[in-house]
């Protein structure tokens, strides 16, 4: 059905005069009783009579004004839905937990008046093919693994280069160190069980563990980190890696030990990806509110930092 022929009609029932309704929506009123004249048509009844004073509603067209004011109105909710700014800002993120999500909960603190659509997408290439077909906005990931390039039209800006930590059990032989150089975990095991092959964050720890000489163990099941942690706090060989804003609580009988790496720091970077023609005004707001915190927000190491070559 013809939109503007029935905003013409609901424009005429509301004045009682064509040429009114013309001057309402800026048409002459020879194109008002053309629309109206195909609307009927389309319809086959007659929606007005003319009289003396103007047009009057037929009983048809009683009958079809609050459907047509109803299209109308679905009509501006189905525009609205998808206007820059009208819907929420939809933001991917590894995980609620991780860093990314605290600088998004404050860029909503910064920007109250941004609605955000929070979403976690598994794995950094779904990811980006996601924010590449429309159907997020953007996404907080490392770059995509080696072998795999970034879709045509996605751009990319630092948000934050986040240090990675040691995490042991009480009885570790790192237990209560002040610092560890990655050199220093040669031969150590690493339990990360939520390394799935193909993830980038799997790609960054294979690459920090082929270049310090550790080993990454990342035999499940994964229950999750309550049940990763219970497994560290009670080994004295077998320690993880957490990021440094992750924020966890454990019983207090763990004892469990969070050691900064120093002497490279490994640094795991978040980048934000997003399309260069998505004009959602939230959007640009997020992109300039990351790069004013940027990778400045790194704890500092006089003695530098590490990442993989691909993922900077």
């Amino acid at each position: 059905m013809d939109l503007d022929a029935v905003r013409t009609f609901v424009a005429a029932a509301d004045t009682g005069q064509f040429q009114e309704a013309a001057a309402e929506l800026m048409l002459t009123q020879q194109a008002v009783s053309k629309r109206i004249a195909g609307l009927e048509k389309g319809l086959g009844v007659r929606l007005f009579t003319r009289t003396a004073r103007g047009a009057k509603l037929t009983i048809d067209g009683q009958a079809f004004l609050p459907h047509a004011r109803a299209l109308l109105q679905a009509a501006e909710r189905a525009a609205a839905s998808v206007r820059p700014g009208s819907r929420a800002l939809r933001v991917d993120v590894v995980g609620r937990r991780v860093a990314t999500a605290g600088l998004l909960r404050d860029f909503h603190r910064a920007h109250p008046e941004v609605e955000l659509d929070v979403v976690t997408v598994y794995g950094g290439g779904p990811a980006v093919d996601a924010v590449r077909d429309g159907t997020i906005d953007a996404t907080f990931r490392t770059l995509p693994p080696p072998g795999r390039k970034l879709p045509a039209g996605i751009a990319v800006g630092y948000a934050m280069y986040e240090p990675v930590q040691l995490v042991t059990g009480p009885a570790h032989e790192f237990a209560g160190a002040r610092s560890v150089s990655p050199a220093q975990l040669a031969g150590h095991r690493i339990w990360m069980p939520g390394n799935a092959p193909g993830t980038e964050w799997a790609a960054y720890y294979e690459d920090m563990a082929a270049e310090f000489g550790f080993v990454i163990d990342a035999v499940g099941p994964d229950f999750g980190v309550e049940s990763l942690l219970d497994t560290i706090a009670e080994s004295a060989t077998v320690g993880t890696f957490l990021s440094e804003r992750t924020p966890l609580v454990w019983p207090v009988d763990y004892d469990l030990c969070r050691i900064p790496l120093l002497d490279p720091t490994p640094v795991y970077p978040h980048l934000l990806h997003w399309q260069t023609d998505n004009a959602h005004p939230g959007l640009a707001l997020l992109r300039d509110y990351a790069a004013a915190r940027g990778p400045r927000h790194t704890a500092a190491d006089p003695t530098g930092t590490w990442a993989p070559a691909w993922s900077r």
